[in-house]
């Protein structure tokens, strides 16, 4: 018996639908292109009805990191970003260790010469 199961349509997906209006056209977009720019900062102008314009300037928080859009497809949200990351520094050798392993043995090498 062979059954196929309609594969769901994720709640991003919904949500994107629901945004985008018929007359958007993205097929000759390029995902990224303008990312590099926007870690920088970037400026938005807001041109007013009465004809004056709006300048407003935006840089990324403190700490903020860009995600390759390779790696966001395995994380939600920042939250599982940073679970993961805990996870990989759990590890990494502790740095105070190795420079006290570093130090004795230096050390010690000395008061052997002396």
């Amino acid at each position: 018996m062979n059954i196929r199961m309609k594969k769901t349509a994720s709640k991003r997906q919904l949500s994107e639908d629901r945004d985008m209006l018929p007359e958007y056209d993205f097929s000759g977009g390029v995902r990224g292109k303008h990312y590099k720019a926007y870690r920088r900062g970037h400026t938005v102008k807001i041109h007013k009805a009465d004809g004056t314009v709006s300048i407003h300037y935006f840089k990324p928080e403190e700490g903020a990191v860009m995600l390759a859009p390779d790696v966001q497809e395995y994380f939600s949200d920042s939250d599982a970003v940073n679970k993961a990351l805990r996870s990989l520094i759990e590890l990494i050798p502790k740095k105070r260790n190795v420079r006290k392993k570093t130090f004795l043995s230096k050390h010690e090498s000395q008061t052997q010469v002396d």
